[in-house]
């Protein structure tokens, strides 16, 4: 994707959350970001943080915005489930992000991580949390992937 940012961001990373609220990111993904910069906000579908190259959240923020009005009960909900929370975080010299507490609490982070690479941004689970997901969604996925059918390689 040039020009916005970011490579395409794959993969499933174990990480640690250190006392000061301090992640990891892998070196495989950092290489794929050329800012110094992320914003991270709630994953507002699921109990998860969502991590955005400025580019990319200026892009997607900016799309959610020219389609709230402050006079929808709905959009106001999703600007203050998705926008309001949204910080900017920097990466410190040994690649580690700090992940606001407001943001650790909404998605139950504790010591024991996941990163996902989600094409266009990453997404960081609590691993419990995470499993849980997984397990009470198995029986979604042959579903979900049957919607995916017109898709062929």
């Amino acid at each position: 994707m040039v020009g916005s940012g970011v490579t395409l961001l794959t993969g499933e990373y174990s990480s640690t959350l250190d006392e000061k609220g301090r992640i990891m990111i892998p070196s495989k993904i950092r290489t794929g970001i050329t800012s110094n910069v992320l914003i991270v906000t709630q994953a507002i579908v699921d109990h998860c943080l969502w991590l955005f190259t400025p580019e990319e959240w200026e892009s997607l923020s900016s799309k959610v915005m020219e389609n709230a009005s402050p006079f929808s009960a709905k959009s106001r909900l999703v600007m203050r489930s998705f926008i309001s929370p949204a910080q900017e975080i920097e990466f410190d010299k040994s690649g580690r992000l700090s992940i606001p507490q407001s943001l650790r609490s909404y998605a139950s982070l504790n010591k024991d991580c996941v990163l996902l690479g989600n094409g266009k941004y990453l997404e960081i689970w609590d691993s419990a949390s995470y499993e849980t997901y997984l397990t009470a969604n198995a029986d979604n996925l042959l579903e979900a992937s049957e919607e995916l059918n017109s898709i062929s390689f």
